[in-house]
């Protein structure tokens, strides 16, 4: 199943925190769709799921400097 959570607007290290948060609930293999703008959150999100043991599966860069995260959950 797919969630999504929208960060933006959002600075270190809310974007995180919040998803964890929001990760906690779902079931193991879960992906978590992610909205961010914050310039930390490159480096934030991949040492989030590495140290969490959950898959970074995909970065993308959107439009107006927003990325779009997805995490599958371990």
């Amino acid at each position: 199943m797919i969630h999504q959570l929208d960060a933006r607007g959002l600075l270190c290290p809310l974007p995180v925190l919040k998803a964890r948060k929001r990760l906690l609930p779902l079931s193991r293999g879960d992906v978590l769709q992610v909205l961010a703008n914050d310039p930390a959150a490159w480096v934030d999100f991949p040492l989030f799921c590495q140290e969490d043991g959950h898959v970074l599966k995909d970065i993308r860069e959107l439009e107006h400097g927003t990325t779009l995260y997805l995490i599958e959950k371990s």
